[in-house]
């Protein structure tokens, strides 16, 4: 047992023989001077230290730990220290059976939540966050940005196994979908990492979480680069998310936006001059010091040529992992747990005083603690990666407060949010876990405005869903408009229509004394031709926007004027037999369909239409109607009918004249006269009723507004067919044959068969 007020601690690294590794040493080194060197804390005690390499070997870490158990190899020189008062042999024999037969242990770097178990490792403690929160505040962070369908990659052994099983635990709670778990080791073959890359480019997960430490990462990394993978959002854990050789290699450009929680960064005042003061000659029995003098300047004291070591190099030149301190987030772990055990033998030694490091506090499982920084990984000038901080994490706040990201700095590597966007529905994939599923459009009609909401909600009648599917608007009113082409076509024909009635009436006017006008009643010619004017003219009612005087106009003006314009040929349909009868000896039917009796048919058959038209009008008028069955995304503004019995009453009344019409004109065909207009009127009669036999199936099963269209053509064939049938003949032979427009021409054929 010594006897001293010198007190000396042991320490093993893991991989120390790497920079980062001897910066490790070389702060542990520095804060046991700076604890030595106080006056605050352990005053009259000094600490010394060993330190163990690891060297990334297992067997190596077996070694170093029997080392420590085993005792030192060296005794302390009586010069060092002086005998203690009598109180202090008891606290020093605590301390050695605390030290050699309970083994306490503070790590700066063991993440792995496994260590928490205190049972299995009850003198166990940590600076350092256990992976259980890391874990947790990745799910979080998955959570934050929306990504629900992930896949994982983590390190074959308690880190990764442990990091990632918190997670998947945690992701569950979270409603976040993991796709595939790969498990890595840096001495797993080749086809290993060729097997895991497969998954990744199969996977239709765009977000990889990798939990992962750096020397499982690096084999995985070079394969990922010779194939070119990109379009990943990579999501790291702490091992590597602030890996200053990573970001710097540009092979590695594909993990520009990578995201991860680093340890919280700290800074240490004159932690760089201490680690850039270090020089050989200060310890010259120090082979780890050589050797890394001889890394670091690419030199060797063992030559005496150009290459080898001077001792005249300065590392303050240099800029490296070792001499950077702007990252000292697993550095001032390493401070941290050095202070922790001065804090200890001062409490053991009841003379605890303020210190000037910040406090340090353990739970009951022997963890810190959880604060994290969010670092964004994003692109220099240079065409490195640097780290951007851009959130952090501290579970000691509430669990809504304990994550805060600030967004608007974040670079992405790509489109890689998964969310169910407003317009779309989250659809659970059959067979799978219900986090699994697949964003599908809402169907016609309806709409969702949130994001990952699971449905879709009908918009109301009026309303329909836009184009992306997220808001219910007004659905299109449909109507035959003036504007459009088929209105616009129309109207052209309803103007031209009435244009050639009103030329055939002024050049009828002009010839009114001539006999080929005043045949068959020129009175009734006129009032023909006024009736097909009127006939073109209501044509116009049905185009445009329906009202409730425009539905009652047109159907009852279309039923008045076409009756109007049937009985004006009706009554020249009887006039023409009439005259056939009057021409046979001792017949004197002309005075029983005299001019007289003309007028007052057609006021008659007209009148009958007018009655039907006022009793539809005044028990069921047509009304404007939205019609919102036939389409289920647009309304059809029609006009409704009313009493279907009064349109089919107005149409049927219609169609028995044209009938009746028909029927006397083609009986009356082969009367003997140079010009029977009952031939013309049998032609115009026959085009009309087809044109209004198929107007009725074709009116019934047209859509919309081709309805309409339909019943407007309706009215414009059957009044273009009068126009040609019965006029043009006569206007032929007005403006072309005038030789042939005399009573002698009129009568020649007759009078040559009475003859």
């Amino acid at each position: 047992m010594i006897l001293c007020r010198r007190t000396q601690l042991k320490f093993y690294f893991y991989s120390f023989n790497s920079l980062r590794g001897f910066k490790y040493a070389q702060t542990l080194i520095f804060t046991i001077e700076e604890i030595n060197n106080s006056t605050q804390l352990l005053p009259g005690v000094s600490l010394g230290y060993k330190i163990y390499d690891s060297c990334s070997s297992i067997s190596q870490t077996v070694l170093s730990g029997m080392s420590l158990m085993n005792g030192y190899e060296e005794t302390l020189s009586d010069t060092s220290c002086s005998r203690p008062p009598a109180w202090s042999l008891f606290i020093y024999l605590f301390i050695i059976i605390i030290l050699f037969f309970i083994f306490l242990q503070i790590s700066h770097f063991a993440t792995c939540a496994c260590l928490s178990n205190r049972k299995r490792f009850p003198s166990f403690f940590r600076t350092i966050p256990s992976d259980y929160y890391q874990s947790r505040a990745l799910a979080q962070l998955v959570k934050h940005f929306g990504w629900t369908w992930v896949g994982t990659v983590r390190s074959r052994g308690d880190y990764g196994n442990n990091g990632i099983a918190a997670f998947e635990e945690a992701a569950k709670q979270e409603g976040i979908c993991i796709e595939y778990s790969e498990a890595i080791l840096s001495t797993d073959p080749k086809e290993q990492f060729l097997k895991t890359l497969e998954v990744i480019k199969k996977g239709t997960a765009r977000v990889v979480l990798a939990f992962v430490a750096v020397g499982d990462f690096v084999p995985l990394l070079n394969v990922i680069a010779q194939h070119n993978i990109t379009g990943i959002q990579w999501v790291g854990s702490e091992s590597w998310i602030t890996y200053r050789t990573f970001a710097e290699t540009k092979e590695y450009s594909f993990l520009s936006g990578a995201v991860g929680f680093a340890i919280a960064n700290a800074k240490l005042v004159g932690l760089r001059e201490f680690l850039v003061n270090v020089h050989p000659n200060q310890e010259p029995n120090n082979e780890l010091l050589k050797e890394f003098w001889e890394t670091v300047f690419q030199c060797s004291f063992r030559s005496n040529s150009s290459g080898g070591c001077t001792g005249s190099e300065k590392l303050a030149e240099l800029q490296n992992e070792y001499t950077d301190v702007s990252e000292l987030r697993i550095v001032n772990k390493v401070y941290t747990a050095v202070y922790a055990i001065a804090h200890t033998l001062q409490n053991v030694l009841k003379d605890l005083r303020s210190s000037t490091s910040s406090n340090i506090f353990f739970d009951v499982s022997g963890d810190p603690a959880a604060k994290y920084d969010l670092i964004n990984w994003q692109p220099a000038d240079d065409g490195s990666l640097q780290f951007k901080y851009v959130g952090f994490y501290d579970s000691s706040l509430p669990s809504e407060q304990c994550l805060r990201v600030i967004q608007e700095h974040m670079i992405w590597a790509g489109n890689s949010r998964q969310s169910c966007t407003p317009g779309t529905r989250k659809a659970v994939q059959k067979g799978r876990p219900v986090c699994c599923y697949d964003c599908i459009p809402c169907a016609e009609g309806e709409i969702n405005n949130e994001t990952d909401s699971s449905d879709c909600f009908p918009c109301d009648l009026e309303y329909w869903s836009n184009e992306g599917k997220d808001k219910c608007v007004l659905k299109v009113v449909e109507f035959l408009s003036y504007t459009e082409i088929m209105g616009m076509v129309l109207c052209i024909f309803s103007f031209f229509g009435m244009l050639l009635t009103a030329i055939v009436s002024f050049l009828f006017y002009l010839h009114k004394e001539t006999p080929i006008v005043r045949a068959n009643n020129s009175e009734l010619s006129f009032l023909l031709l006024f009736s097909l004017s009127l006939c073109f003219l209501c044509s116009l009612t049905f185009i445009g926007q329906p009202t409730e005087w425009s539905c009652m106009l047109r159907h009852t003006a279309f039923g008045i004027t076409f009756v109007l314009c049937i009985s004006c040929v009706l009554g020249k349909t009887i006039v023409v037999l009439m005259a056939f009868r009057a021409t046979l000896p001792g017949s004197n039917v002309m005075k029983w369909f005299g001019p007289l009796q003309q007028r007052l048919s057609v006021v008659s058959l007209s009148l009958i239409q007018m009655i039907i038209c006022v009793l539809w009008l005044t028990i069921s008028p047509p009304f404007p109607y939205m019609n919102l069955s036939y389409y289920r995304e647009k309304i059809i503004l029609e006009c409704n009918l009313g009493s279907a019995l009064g349109f089919w009453a107005v149409l049927g009344y219609t169609g028995l004249l044209s009938i009746l019409c028909f029927i006397l004109a083609f009986l009356a065909r082969n009367l003997p006269d140079n010009f029977n207009e009952a031939k013309f009127i049998t032609f115009s009669m026959l085009i009309f009723c087809a044109v209004w036999i198929t107007f009725i199936p074709a009116y019934v099963s047209s859509p919309g507004k081709f309805t309409v269209a339909v019943q407007i053509f309706a009215i414009l064939a059957s009044s273009f067919s009068l126009l040609f049938c019965i006029f043009a003949p006569k206007c032929y032979i007005i403006l072309l044959k005038p030789e042939k427009n005399t009573k002698k021409q009129m009568m020649g054929k007759s009078s040559s068969k009475a003859l």
